[in-house]
């Protein structure tokens, strides 16, 4: 009876402990699985960027010194406008239109700018013309129109020969290249007519400087 007895307690005990031992395991499980809160909502991009940037600036305190904050912010963006134009007069691609980009019509510009063209006298001879009809003088206004279609069969000409040898030099130095002849004739025309001190990229050669351009 006593053996009885003993074995009976001996095994309580033991359903015990192992009930203890089998409830901290479970514990154990269920802390090693859940993953505690982070106690604070995720921040937003807007805020996130916020913080990187550095602190916000404090709003004016006055009228003056909202004027003077507009004003330096105007001036940072003439400044950054000046740059840009004058990188784009200098010919960088990066700042260039997308007509304009490229070294093929970068040797187009250089071709045009290092011959003289008649088509450059275009524009101050239809400012010519336009003052003559203001003179009320039909003699005068009847020769500024002779003139003037007299420069215009003579820009025809011109620009059909400067495109063919705009094109002929194009393909000799870049044989790969991928432009249309036409579009290539008229983009020589359009600068030719232009006058010299406002083409843009600004001209990096003269007439002088022909023998420079391979």
């Amino acid at each position: 009876m006593r053996f009885l007895r003993r074995s009976s307690a001996e095994q309580t005990a033991t359903t015990e402990s192992d009930a203890e031992t089998g409830q901290a395991a479970a514990e154990h499980a269920a802390n090693h699985n859940h993953t505690p809160k982070k106690g604070k909502p995720t921040p937003k991009r807007r805020d996130a960027e916020g913080k990187r940037r550095g602190p916000v600036p404090p709003p004016p305190k006055n009228q003056r010194e909202a004027i003077k904050r507009s004003r330096g912010n105007k001036d940072e963006r003439r400044q950054a406008a000046r740059e840009r134009r004058e990188r784009m007069m200098q010919g960088d691609d990066r700042y260039l239109m997308p007509r304009d980009k490229g070294p093929v019509r970068a040797y187009v510009r250089d071709l045009v700018d290092t011959r003289r063209h008649l088509m450059g006298l275009f524009m101050p001879l239809v400012l010519i013309v336009f003052a003559t009809t203001l003179a009320q003088n039909l003699v005068v206004q009847q020769y500024a129109t002779l003139a003037c279609m007299a420069l215009l069969v003579m820009m025809v000409v011109e620009g059909t020969l400067l495109g063919r040898y705009v094109n002929k030099r194009v393909r000799a130095k870049y044989p790969d290249h991928k432009d249309r002849p036409l579009s290539l004739g008229w983009y020589a025309f359009t600068r030719a007519m232009q006058i010299r001190k406002l083409r843009v990229p600004r001209p990096r050669y003269t007439p002088k400087d022909i023998a420079k351009i391979g």
